[in-house]
């Protein structure tokens, strides 16, 4: 027998990617597999068929006789309906499909103190309740994640808390709010059981071991969704430590030892795993302004020139459609820029300046509802590609920030496989491994900026 190792499986929009790591956060194998979507206007589907195929696969790639137990991400709000054996009996609606807007009021009306503020048309909830209505009776709900996981155990499993979280569950009380359900039609009979993450959902049976690898008996816990998966990957799992995950959205993970209230429903809060909660929020803006706005230009070539040219006196609110959701909320948010950009490379630059703005005010906002002072924030996502954003994101925000060796999705689940039973935190001290940590320098500049950009937005009103 050779070291343990433990496996993450990352049920992604674009891809399954799943990653064996051994106790000293070493990335022993890794495999993807691509996945399609089926998009039209508001509506955006994958086939789970595709899922469990690629999961196999990608097992099948990673998988050692050493292997003490795997855990599965998935996106937020992704859900489908399982036959009573746990299979799929049709195709799952995606995070971000927006089809069931219309059940929002619904929702809201059967449990206002708890939902008017924060739930949205893509939460899982107001999906469910569209599937439901297409469905004949005897239909079961499910995630991604519990459909990968009743895949490799042969039987259906309880959902964690995490994925649960946009369905409506009630993770201040531990359990699913049954009088609104009830209101709104929803039986509980089709609710699974939910558990905290790293909780064992059951064990690799004999006939997918035979297709993946994974030696049968092998442990499956519960997983968590792809944000936090990424903040575990992050090591940002104590007080004052965030991740900041910047792609074509940006979406900030912290910790918080109580729960934060936010009256204005900007920010959400998972439980940890240790106790406490992982409060957060996902805006809208992000990195996506970049090829909204400058289709088909050379963002390598401006990022080069941008480091050359330095902070500048402009910044772009750097939003690509209507409405904000995190730091603020504000339905009819739009895009505006202050100064002048006579080119590509100021349009570039006031765009990085802008999201960098955004993510500032995201965490004076957090700090604003009781959260811990920020001392230090793990970059990730596609936009630590570039050297000069992350330099400049540390010098508006004035804290160091740090780069994880292995940032992805994965690479957390196999943190949280390795931490059943024991604490979390301490687990992912162990095995995640810093890259490189980037000190703030001071740039008056760009704080003088920040002060106009915050005001442009109040006297937008989009602060509230």
């Amino acid at each position: 027998m050779g070291e343990p190792a433990w496996i993450g499986v990352d049920l992604g929009t674009q891809s399954v990617r799943s990653v064996l790591v051994d106790a000293a956060g070493t990335v022993l194998a890794h495999a993807s597999r691509p996945l399609i979507s089926h998009r039209d206007g508001d509506r955006h589907e994958q086939d789970p068929g595709d899922w469990l195929a690629a999961v196999d696969a990608t097992l099948a790639e990673v998988s050692t006789p050493d292997v003490q137990g795997l855990a599965i991400c998935s996106t937020s709000g992704t859900v489908l309906l399982t036959d009573q054996a746990g299979a799929p009996t049709g195709p799952a609606l995606m995070y971000d499909d927006a089809r069931a807007g219309a059940y929002l009021d619904r929702i809201v009306a059967a449990d206002p103190t708890r939902w008017a503020t924060s739930m949205q048309p893509t939460w899982a909830l107001p999906k469910i309740l569209w599937l439901l209505d297409q469905a004949p009776s005897g239909r079961r709900i499910a995630h991604s994640a519990d459909v990968v996981a009743a895949h490799l155990i042969g039987r259906p499993v309880a959902t964690d808390t995490s994925h649960a979280l946009k369905t409506g569950y009630d993770l201040v009380a531990g359990q699913w709010p049954l009088d609104a359900f009830d209101t709104v039609g929803l039986s509980p009979e089709i609710l699974p059981e939910v558990v905290l993450p790293g909780t064992e959902l059951g064990r690799v049976s004999e006939t997918k071991a035979q297709v993946t690898g994974v030696p049968a008996g092998t442990p499956v816990f519960g997983g968590m969704t792809d944000g936090c998966a990424a903040q575990i990957a992050a090591g940002a799992l104590a007080p004052g430590a965030w991740n900041s995950v910047l792609g074509t959205t940006l979406v900030l993970k912290g910790v918080s030892k109580d729960l934060l209230d936010d009256p204005t429903g900007a920010v959400y809060s998972h439980r940890h795993p240790d106790g406490g909660w992982l409060p957060g929020g996902a805006s809208n803006t992000g990195a996506g302004a970049l090829t909204a706005m400058l289709p088909g230009a050379d963002l390598g070539a401006l990022d080069q020139a941008a480091r050359e040219l330095g902070p500048i006196a402009a910044a772009v609110y750097p939003i690509t459609g209507t409405g904000e959701r995190f730091p603020f909320v504000a339905p009819k948010a739009e895009r505006f820029q202050l100064g002048d950009l006579p080119d590509d490379l100021h349009t570039y630059s006031a765009v990085l300046q802008g999201v960098a703005f955004i993510e500032k005010l995201a965490f004076e906002h957090l700090e604003s509802l009781g959260a811990e002072p920020v001392r230090s924030v793990s970059l990730t996502g596609g936009a630590v590609r570039s050297g000069y954003w992350n330099q400049l994101r540390a010098d508006v925000l004035g804290v160091p920030v740090e780069l994880p060796a292995s940032a992805d999705p994965g690479y957390g689940m196999a943190v949280l496989a390795a931490s059943a039973g024991t604490s979390l935190t301490a687990t992912a001290a162990r095995m995640v491994r810093i890259d490189r940590v980037i000190d703030p320098r001071p740039q008056d500049n760009l704080a003088t900026l920040y002060g106009e950009f915050v005001a442009e937005l109040d006297r937008r009103g989009y602060r509230g």
